[in-house]
């Protein structure tokens, strides 16, 4: 038999080493260039890309858009509210009389109540001075009307009549009488023969006239409300059955193209107050022509 030599061939020295290596549960990897082979001989990919083809265009990468900011709706400015409008009351409003009287736009006695008559005299300023003719006033048309006038005194604002007051009837010269003349539509408060207020006045229409003699209180309603017409008769002082002194806010709106229905209307409620609480139930009452 023939020895052979102690050296391996390489193949003999190969083989062992795969043995070993499946002895210990290695799975042998030889790791290339071209990428590593699995136990199979397949070859995986590299982990780094390849590079494209030559001759082959790689579009760039989109920007995504960049967001809009939010319209915000801004509202619309308001119109600026008015300083004074139908059916307002107070200081202001008797100074807006007194100065619409200066120019001859208001005919009657500041009252203090923004009415049918205020409303035709603001129009006609307001057409005046080339400004929307709304009847309301604005502070522009307010602006206008101050520089255009003067302060009004206190006897402008508070008139003791708009009409001369009557001779006294001689049943008014003693005590303490309600003197209402019809004749200058007007009642005065007479104090033992001197006038102490004076007030205008209107009466009932020739259906529902307003009766002449001499009368007597019978009761005061400060608040009273007429339970036949459900109107508001406030400081009423009744003298001949329904018929009655008292305030009447149609009268200080429409003047003397209204009447009422027997009574004795007055306008200006802060003169009549203080007549009506010095009257007491008894105190005369003289209506005469």
């Amino acid at each position: 038999m023939q020895r052979s030599s102690g050296r391996r061939t390489a193949p003999a020295v190969a083989a062992v080493l795969v043995v070993a290596a499946f002895a210990v549960g290695c799975r042998p990897v030889t790791v290339t260039g071209a990428g590593a082979p699995d136990s199979k001989g397949v070859r995986y990919a590299p982990t780094t890309p390849a590079p494209p083809p030559l001759g082959r265009h790689t579009p760039p990468a989109r920007h995504a858009a960049k967001p809009r900011p939010a319209h915000t709706a801004h509202p619309r400015p308001q119109a600026p509210q008015p300083l004074m409008a139908p059916g307002a009351r107070g200081a202001q409003v008797r100074e807006l009389q007194a100065r619409l009287a200066q120019l001859g736009l208001f005919g009657r006695t500041p009252t203090g109540y923004y009415g049918a008559v205020t409303t035709t005299a603001v129009r006609a300023f307001q057409r005046r001075q080339g400004l929307p003719r709304t009847g309301t006033v604005q502070p522009a048309a307010w602006r206008a009307l101050r520089t255009q006038t003067h302060r009004p005194s206190r006897t402008h604002l508070h008139p003791p009549t708009t009409r001369p007051v009557g001779a006294p009837d001689p049943r008014c010269m003693r005590g303490r009488v309600i003197c209402i003349s019809k004749r200058s539509n007007t009642l005065a408060w007479v104090v033992d023969g001197r006038v102490v207020s004076a007030m205008d006045v209107r009466f009932g229409s020739q259906y529902t006239p307003t009766r002449e003699g001499t009368f007597r209180i019978t009761f005061k309603s400060r608040h009273h409300v007429s339970t036949l017409y459900h109107t508001a008769m406030p400081y009423a002082m009744f003298f001949s059955g329904g018929q009655a002194v008292h305030y009447s806010a149609d009268f200080a709106a429409h003047g003397y193209r209204g009447a009422s229905h027997g009574c004795v209307n007055v306008r200006n409620k802060k003169k009549l107050a203080p007549v009506f609480n010095s009257v007491r139930p008894g105190t005369k009452v003289v209506i005469y022509h």
